[in-house]
């Protein structure tokens, strides 16, 4: 029996790449708090802000918000070979594509088991898009595909058909568990619902009581009020039995017409229905806005530098409604210009912005400090209430754990310190850095009584005594050194003895700094000296 299966599938499909979890460096200088106006008390300074590749920046979430991301918002390059400014969107369709997985992966382990992705995309990509998203999340766990009016105008210049529309691709965790908010009905009274009779009930809409199908107790006759007798259409059959039909006939929820000679319709009062209106897969400008709409947003941050497309305010609020709760976690990890951060602040939702391009300064802090400070009055700001508070915290990407020295060996890089070589090894081997105070060697712990100490000194047989007397006996210990001495291997069997910097070889790659898929000026780290080399 043949074992292949249905998939896509493309040049090097089969590699996966081995992307380098880094630690993230806080930048106090550029990290925001203020008084919690407007926000939530419980977490209002958990948002983060990161400047580096956005798949090395995932690989540094990963180990601590697995699980716990609400809702994902991404807008890639769409790969269209056009000439962008902010991105290099003319990536090779299979690099695209592998690149695609990789974050992909990543995103799907970080969301909770509720929570749900979006991704905007075109015409180009939307299909190929589709069908690796079914391979990660699992086809099952497709909600739908959103058709976004993106523009206005029409393109007269277009060689075959004017462009006016992206797509936004959700996929849930776990559909059995994805719930949604409906969306507000408004002011007044919707579209469709009047009160023709004045039925103290209020206003109503009317329904067609036939169906396509059914048995021959939905075949009857009913006497509308005007003395004729009627039947279903041919061919079809009344939506329910003559018993039903007489319990609503009595209960007034019977429209025969304004003056008693149509067929009858089931009347459905506005009072009833369930709070809000179920999404439609169709989301007009004038609803979500458009791509001019956001441009004159972000012209408010940076009128000299403005992206060809981004997202408006409206349309992130559209997608955090109906996918969020306050104080639930939103991540961006292509933040653009800021939108999602900025909306998400001003909703009340924790949020988590990547981007490695220097806009990252130029327009996302900008934006977002201008939210904090209640200088954003654009966007939906007035809709809010929107008053100012909450902060963030600022982090850059670290530079590589591992280098080469003049020789081809590998070495620890001297960027460096003890500190965040210990939080660096502890993100390699899924142990959470968090020492304690007491004891200098519970350094990172994994499980209740699994721990990880890092020393650049040479462990010794007498250090190994003095931890060994303060272990509890169902306590284990991995010591992560540069050197030891030899009697300390077998010494004890609640203490193992690993090595650096080959205890974390060849488990990824090291020194590798742009992903390509979004290139934009990768982030610069001071030079190293020089390294001295002997013969």
């Amino acid at each position: 029996m043949s074992t292949q299966k249905l998939e896509l599938t493309w040049f090097n499909k089969d590699k996966h790449l081995k992307v380098e979890p880094r630690i993230l460096i806080k930048r106090e200088d550029l990290s925001v708090k203020r008084a919690p106006d407007n926000l939530l008390e419980e977490g209002i300074y958990d948002n983060i802000l990161i400047h580096g590749d956005n798949l090395l920046a995932l690989r540094a979430l990963e180990n601590k918000y697995s699980g716990k991301i609400k809702c994902i918002y991404i807008d890639p390059p769409y790969n269209t070979g056009s000439a962008f400014e902010h991105y290099d969107d003319n990536v090779e369709h299979s690099i695209w594509l592998s690149l695609m997985r990789e974050r992909l992966v990543i995103l799907k382990n970080l969301l909770s088991d509720d929570g749900s992705i979006w991704i905007s995309i075109d015409d180009d990509e939307r299909d190929y898009l589709k069908v690796l998203c079914d391979e990660v999340f699992g086809r099952q766990n497709f909600v739908t595909s959103i058709i976004w009016q993106k523009k206005g105008s029409r393109s007269n210049d277009a060689k075959w058909f004017s462009d006016n529309h992206d797509y936004i691709l959700i996929y849930a965790k776990n559909k059995m568990n994805f719930k949604i908010n409906k969306l507000s009905r408004g002011d007044g009274i919707p579209k469709g619902y009047s009160n023709p009779d004045n039925d103290p009930r209020g206003p109503w809409t009317s329904t067609i009581m036939s169906a396509k199908s059914g048995s021959d107790s939905l075949l009857y006759e009913i006497e509308i009020p005007s003395g004729r007798k009627v039947l279903p259409p041919s061919g079809r059959f009344w939506s329910c039995n003559k018993q039903t039909f007489e319990k609503w006939k009595k209960e007034g929820r019977i429209w025969f017409g304004s003056k008693g000679d149509s067929a009858p319709r089931k009347k459905t009062f506005l009072s009833e229905v369930q709070d809000g209106l179920v999404p439609l897969t169709v989301w007009l400008r004038d609803e979500v806005g458009d791509n001019q709409e956001a441009k004159h947003e972000v012209k408010v941050f940076n009128s000299t530098d403005v992206f060809a497309t981004p997202k408006p305010e409206r349309l992130i609020q559209r997608i955090l409604t109906i996918a969020t709760n306050e104080g639930d976690i939103v991540l961006d990890s292509f933040l653009g210009s800021g939108t999602t951060a900025a909306v998400a602040h001003k909703m009340k939702r924790r949020w988590i912005g990547i981007e490695l391009g220097n806009h990252i300064y130029t327009h996302c802090k900008i934006r977002i400090d201008a939210v904090i400070n209640n200088n954003d009055k654009g966007g939906i700001s007035e809709l809010y209430e929107w008053n100012g508070g909450g902060g963030y915290q600022f982090y850059e990407l670290a530079p590589t754990l591992i280098k080469t020295d003049c020789f081809g060996e590998p070495i620890i890089n001297k960027e460096y310190n003890p500190e965040m070589l210990a939080s660096a090894i502890a993100l390699h081997e899924g142990f959470t850095y968090s020492p304690e105070s007491s004891k200098f060697w519970k350094q990172s712990k994994s499980t209740e009584n699994s721990y990880l100490f890092v020393t650049t000194t040479c462990v010794t047989l007498n250090l190994i005594k003095e931890i060994e007397s303060e272990m509890s006996e169902d306590e284990f210990l991995i010591i992560a050194c540069k050197s030891f001495e030899k009697q300390v291997l077998n010494y004890s069997n609640k203490i193992k003895i690993k090595k650096i910097p080959q205890l974390i070889l060849g488990k990824c790659v090291f020194d590798k700094d742009d992903y390509s898929l979004n290139i934009v000026n990768p982030p610069k780290y001071e030079d190293e000296e020089e390294e001295e080399c002997y013969e």
